[in-house]
């Protein structure tokens, strides 16, 4: 329980979430204290540090202004910068160098790296995978080591942020499709407040599966946020930056008295998301207990130790007592029940391809990956029966997940862990300050 002033945040945060059976306190210390202190551990391995992403695809939406996005000038020259010189004296070139800095990709790779992931390509292509993704296969698909380029801050946001954000509620969102919102990027508090409020009177009367399809998009939103309020960039001093939490960018998002309630909603939706992305690690566990399952770098006892921490893992998503109910899905009418999760994953395969509209070159990075993370999750939870039914001495015969799909998977449920915790943090810091 936490507080702002005299606003008590502990109505927010408490209590039994919607759509499910479990409490959000169970979820807190089932996570601070079993999930994240081994999920941190994972993907600290070779095997889910690097990851292969496409950064160069264009956006198949609407073409690229050009501009520079307030502080993310990825692309040069950077013509324009969107703010008033009467306020901020920076030069449009200092502001561009900055935004360079700022939301650039550190693709620094040893040799070492790169001679091992012609190995692990090798490795990979002799298995049966169940589909091949666009990014492992392009030419422009590079290795990222994500440790290299952590999630934070990089002063992405206005107009371009605003119009990926947007197209993602306004477009794939399950909402009649008369209604017609239109949002001023120039007041992004109010026009995030009207967004969302808007979307959450709809998703009340919507079926399960539209609730869950507009909550899940929500969480990830709400996740996304609370990385760069824990990793915001707060000095510059002496030539080195100093990241850290924001407290004040914190309380604007999701201050009940600041967000006319709808903060409150956001953080539900988070740990909602939590809930289907641990439900989908607990579904898709007897695919890696499978002995012949390694998780390979070329390296034995790297791999022996990263196989031991995925089932440490495993283990614990066993012993939480309030999963989600997947079976509530999709339990209606068969034509309807196939229609609805055919558009389901349409909406969803749209979403990921807005992320190739994200101005941001860093949050692009992150943005593909969650997203990817997450129809990973969604992809199991659909497969129940392909996984029951996996050969138990076959590598390559029934479910198949690619290394990309594994890597992003635990990064993303990595994230929503991290998202959680750093809750922790900030009720500590504000209780603090307070």
């Amino acid at each position: 329980m936490f507080a702002w002033g005299s606003v008590c945040v502990c109505v927010c945060l408490t209590g039994v979430l919607d759509d499910c059976f479990c409490d959000i306190e169970s979820i807190d210390v089932f996570n601070n204290f079993k999930i994240y202190p081994l999920i941190r551990q994972l993907i600290e391995r070779d095997f889910f540090r690097y990851y292969k992403v496409n950064l160069k695809r264009p956006c198949p939406f609407w073409p690229d202004d050009g501009q520079c996005a307030i502080k993310d000038c990825h692309v040069e020259p950077c013509p324009e910068v969107r703010y008033s010189k009467a306020v901020n004296t920076m030069t449009e070139m200092e502001a561009c160098e900055q935004a360079h800095e700022l939301g650039a990709i550190n693709s620094t790779l040893s040799n070492q790296s790169k001679e091992a992931f012609e190995d692990w390509a090798r490795h990979d292509d002799a298995q049966d995978n169940f589909c091949e993704l666009d990014d492992e296969t392009s030419p422009d698909a590079d290795y990222v080591d994500l440790l290299l380029n952590p999630e934070r801050y990089t002063g992405y946001k206005g107009p371009s942020a605003w119009r990926v954000w947007n197209s993602i509620y306004e477009e794939n969102c399950f909402k009649p499709r008369s209604v017609y919102r239109p949002l001023n990027p120039l007041t992004p508090s109010r026009g995030e407040i009207r967004l969302s409020l808007s979307l959450f009177m709809f998703a009340l009367g919507l079926c399960l599966e539209k609730r869950v399809f507009y909550r899940l998009i929500s969480g990830l939103h709400t996740s996304i946020n609370i990385h760069l309020c824990a990793q915001h960039l707060l000095d510059e001093g002496w030539g080195k930056a100093l990241w850290g939490p924001n407290v004040q960018e914190f309380r604007r998002r999701f201050d009940p008295a600041e967000t006319k309630e709808e903060g409150t909603r956001r953080l539900k939706n988070l740990y909602f998301l939590f809930l289907i992305e641990l439900r989908a690690l607990f579904k898709v566990a007897p695919y890696f207990e499978r002995t012949f399952i390694n998780l390979y770098t070329g390296n034995t006892q790297e791999d022996s130790i990263t196989k031991d921490l995925l089932l440490q893992i495993f283990n614990e998503t066993k012993g939480f007592p309030m999963h989600f109910d997947e079976k509530s899905m999709f339990a209606g009418h068969k034509l309807e029940a196939k229609r609805l999760k055919e558009e389901f994953r349409l909406h969803f395969k749209n979403i990921s391809r807005i992320m190739d509209c994200v101005g941001c070159s860093k949050c692009r990075l992150w943005g593909k990956l969650q997203t990817q993370g997450l129809g990973t999750a969604l992809k199991i939870l659909f497969s129940e029966m392909e996984i029951k039914n996996l050969p138990e001495h076959s590598p390559s015969k029934g479910f198949q997940l690619t290394r990309q799909e594994i890597v992003a998977l635990l990064n993303a449920f990595g994230r929503l862990s991290t998202s959680i915790k750093e809750l922790h943090n900030f009720s500590t810091l504000i209780k603090e300050h307070r």
